[in-house]
């Protein structure tokens, strides 16, 4: 039986609940899943994933939506909120972002577990968008017509050693019918 993102903690043969593990890697936007003990900490967890995936090198593991890279030394069951752990694995400890809107081009810097919907708001807020019209436009990546969804981490959208995306906003097309 699969379990959604808001299923409960399961506990293990032992009795000791397990947390719901959900996470992107660089360049990757599957979002993955595991589970874990919450005792482990955010180190264990992250060599765990670097040795499922073969990741090497440098990673740093970030909280979604979170500036800076997580503290290793917190245990899963401390940054867990109803048994599930939202994360982004990264080679990168900041993405460059690129939003344009017409002649405007912002420019600011992310974690890689920001969402495409974090970087929406952050851009409709800069430009002094209303909600209402934020919420008629999507992030798009630059020169494509690809729109990743609100929920993807932009970790997901850039690999090292470049560490960027670009987007444009733009108006989000209905059909009406």
């Amino acid at each position: 039986m699969r379990r959604t993102s808001g299923s409960p903690a399961r506990p293990d043969s032992l009795g000791m609940k397990h947390i719901n593990i959900f996470f992107q890697i660089e360049g990757n936007r599957a979002q993955q899943h595991i589970e874990a003990p919450p005792d482990d900490t955010l180190a264990q967890l992250k060599q765990r994933i670097a040795d499922k995936y073969g990741i090497t090198g440098t990673i740093f593991i970030f909280i979604e939506d979170a500036e800076e890279p997580a503290d290793e030394t917190k245990t899963i069951g401390a940054i867990a909120t109803g048994g599930v752990l939202k994360a982004n694995v990264h080679h990168c400890a900041r993405i460059a972002v690129k939003v344009a809107f017409g002649a405007r081009l912002l420019e600011h810097t992310f974690g890689p577990g920001t969402t495409v919907a974090r970087v929406k708001a952050w851009a409709a807020n800069q430009l002094g968008m209303s909600d209402e019209d934020a919420g008629e436009h999507v992030l798009q990546l630059a020169g494509t017509h690809d729109r990743p969804t609100p929920s993807t981490h932009i970790g997901a959208l850039a690999s090292h050693p470049n560490c960027q995306v670009a987007f444009d906003l733009v108006a989000n097309e209905r059909v009406q019918g």
